[in-house]
C-alpha cells in the first residue's frame, strides 16, 4: 500500500512560519516586560534611598538643640543643604546627581514651631529628573 505525499503527518511550512511568528511576538513582549521591570526596580530603589536619606537629615535636624534655631546659630535654610560629596562624607551612598535642599520657616512669629521642608533631587538613569519632598513641623521639646 502506497501512501501519498499529502497523507504524511507533520506541519506544513506555512504552519511553522505562523507558529514562529506568534512565538517571536510573545518573546518580544516578554523581553520588553522584563526590561521595563528592571528599570522600574531601579527607580523604586532610588526612591527608597532618597527617602531614607531625607529621613536621616530630618533626624539630624530633630537632634539639634532647638535654641540654636532661635538664636540663629544654625541656619536651617542652608545648614543641611548637601550635594553628592556631602552625602558621601556622611556615610550615605549618593544617587546620580543628587542634591538635598532644606528650607525652614517659623510658622507664627513668637511661636516655637519651625516648618521644615526638605527636597531630595536626583537623576534616574542619567535622564529623568526626580525629586522627593519631605515636610515636618518641629517644636521646642
Amino acid at each position: 500500500m502506497q501512501q501519498g505525499f499529502l497523507s504524511k503527518q507533520g506541519f506544513t511550512l506555512s504552519e511553522l512560519l505562523v507558529a514562529s511568528g506568534i512565538m517571536a511576538f510573545v518573546l518580544a513582549g516578554l523581553l520588553h516586560l522584563f526590561i521595563t521591570c528592571i528599570f522600574l526596580n531601579e527607580a523604586n530603589r532610588n526612591l527608597s534611598i532618597a527617602t531614607v536619606q531625607g529621613q536621616y537629615i530630618l533626624e539630624e535636624i530633630k537632634n539639634t538643640n532647638f535654641a540654636n534655631f532661635k538664636t540663629g546659630v544654625i541656619d536651617a535654610d542652608t545648614y543641611w543643604d548637601w550635594d553628592s560629596a556631602a552625602i558621601n562624607s556622611n556615610g550615605l551612598a549618593a544617587l546620580n546627581s543628587e542634591a538635598i535642599e532644606t528650607s525652614a520657616d517659623w510658622v507664627d512669629v513668637g511661636e516655637d514651631r519651625l516648618d521644615i521642608s526638605l527636597t531630595v533631587s536626583w537623576r534616574d538613569f542619567g535622564i529623568r529628573q526626580r525629586s522627593l519632598v519631605l515636610r515636618t513641623l518641629i517644636t521646642e521639646p
